[in-house]
């Protein structure tokens, strides 16, 4: 994805989650449904959350000062993992919380029509959102299935924003379900049922995401493919005869450092040496655009006799 890949699927999520809140809170105050209150600080929570991801991308576009030598690429990474934890805390543990209370102080439903179009309303937006999120997501995704685009994904914003809206689907259902049984059956405990098992899939969803963040900001290598390529582009049979060892490492979303240790012919002057480094370099962007920062060390291979 590229620095601004996904922007499209936040700005829409960010509007639909304005407008979702707004509604939400609305037809909390007209019902006193908790479920009603666990939804509109879930989509204030996701609100927050992609305005995240926008600042996190905007400020991964800062150039590299003598402090920072490789850039600010891993921002996005950060701010995708501060969404985790926004979400974990005042979505999900808030909703916990109010499920708790409504179950042991249930109350009748008060103009239950208002949390049931609101959640309507809701499923539509949210519907809206999702759908071009995995539209992005799909012109980047290709064979990979929807569980691995999540765990291989280098940039953060478009698994967040995938979540994010799948999870917001499932609580409103959720919602829409714990108020339905409420207003049938006259006790208002479903309600907080359905708040409960909001909290608890926007806990779990919050987990999932701070395993990948994290995952992220500690540093990962380049995909298999990548790996391939760079290891063909490298070696040409001439002045570069063989791959001793090589690391890479994500530096951003579209930022790589390749690390690697080169065979050269014994007897190769330093010029020679020197032209086929900056060859084998100029090989390595071409097969993989994103390595920008690569070091090369040449050495001579050694065999050991039988």
């Amino acid at each position: 994805m590229s620095a601004s890949g996904g922007t499209k699927a936040i700005v829409a999520a960010l509007g639909a989650n304005l407008a979702i809140a707004v509604a939400k809170f609305v037809a909390f105050a007209f019902s006193g449904s908790s479920s009603m209150l666990a939804e509109g600080v879930h989509s204030i929570a996701d609100s927050g959350n992609q305005g995240l991801l926008l600042l996190g991308g905007k400020k991964a576009k800062r150039e590299a000062t003598p402090e920072h030598p490789f850039g600010y690429g891993r921002e996005r990474y950060i701010y995708g993992f501060l969404v985790s934890i926004v979400l974990f805390t005042i979505g999900g543990v808030f909703a916990l919380y109010e499920g708790y209370e409504k179950i042991k102080h249930p109350h009748e439903l008060e103009q239950w029509y208002w949390p049931v179009g609101v959640l309507l309303f809701a499923i539509v937006a949210e519907g809206f959102s999702f759908r071009t999120a995995i539209k992005e997501s799909n012109e980047i995704r290709g064979k990979l299935t929807w569980a691995q685009f999540v765990r291989r994904a280098k940039a953060p914003e478009l698994p967040v924003v995938l979540l994010e809206d799948l999870g917001a689907l499932v609580g409103l259902v959720l919602a829409l379900g714990g108020v339905g049984l409420s207003v049938l059956t006259g006790n208002g405990v479903w309600d907080g049922i359905g708040t409960v098992c909001i909290g608890a899939l926007l806990v779990l969803i919050a987990l999932v995401l701070a395993a990948e963040t994290k995952s992220l900001l500690l540093g990962e290598a380049a995909d298999v493919d990548q790996v391939a390529k760079i290891r063909e582009a490298v070696v040409d049979g001439e002045t570069v005869t063989g791959l001793i060892h090589m690391r890479t490492l994500h530096l951003g979303p579209e930022e790589l450092l390749v690390a690697a240790k080169i065979a050269v012919q014994h007897d190769d002057t330093a010029a020679e040496v020197a032209r086929a480094i900056d060859a084998a370099e100029a090989r390595i962007r071409e097969a993989v655009p994103i390595a920008r920062a690569i070091y090369l060390e040449p050495d001579i291979l050694r065999t050991t006799k039988p």
